[in-house]
């Protein structure tokens, strides 16, 4: 039967080290993934909230351009493409739809919808496209997708995001994990 996937981008489609490098270069600084410990990720640099809000927002239609993909997520979701719909939703501002689409046609990825909200608040999309299942990366979205929508969401494994979840939160360190959850799921609908 087929299901409505909602799908966040970054750090999920996209591999979660993807902005590293970016920052390294324009703040001087050597850090992994590791070093990243929250989702916020001004601790990590020497500067006010508001350069580093600056910077981003001038470099990422070139981050996102050249994002690479999380491993195993093109093999997972080629998969999925004509079983289920696909909506990527994202916290990314609309007016980078051109820049994502092309990185999608870039990376041979099929979507049945992009909806960039500009916000990391994904409830009111989730329940307008009706997803019955969510995948994600920031810990606080996955938790309340979960409570609010009243389905399993997916949470991608990160240095940033490893809280306490409640059940129905399910935790995954890959895209290969996630697909054996989700053939299970299916398996029980």
């Amino acid at each position: 039967m087929k299901k409505r996937f909602g799908i966040d981008i970054d750090g999920t489609v996209t591999c979660p080290s993807a902005i590293i490098p970016y920052i390294n270069k324009e703040f001087n600084v050597n850090i992994t993934l590791d070093d990243v410990k929250q989702y916020d990720l001004t601790h990590v640099v020497d500067c006010s909230e508001e350069e580093f809000a600056d910077w981003f927002m001038k470099s990422e239609p070139i981050i996102y351009a050249a994002s690479p993909l999380a491993k195993g997520a093109k093999e997972v979701l080629k998969k999925w493409e004509t079983m289920h719909e696909l909506i990527f939703i994202s916290a990314r501002g609309p007016h980078l739809l051109e820049v994502t689409k092309e990185w999608f046609l870039k990376n041979a990825l099929q979507f049945n919808h992009i909806d960039l909200l500009g916000t990391h608040n994904k409830i009111e999309a989730a329940k307008n496209f009706q997803v019955d299942i969510f995948f994600e990366d920031k810990h606080d979205n996955a938790v309340m997708l979960h409570e609010e929508c009243h389905i399993p969401v997916i949470l991608f494994d990160t240095p940033y995001n490893r809280e306490p979840i409640p059940n129905g939160v399910i935790r995954v360190n890959s895209w290969s994990e996630a697909n054996v959850w989700v053939d299970n799921w299916l398996k029980q609908q």
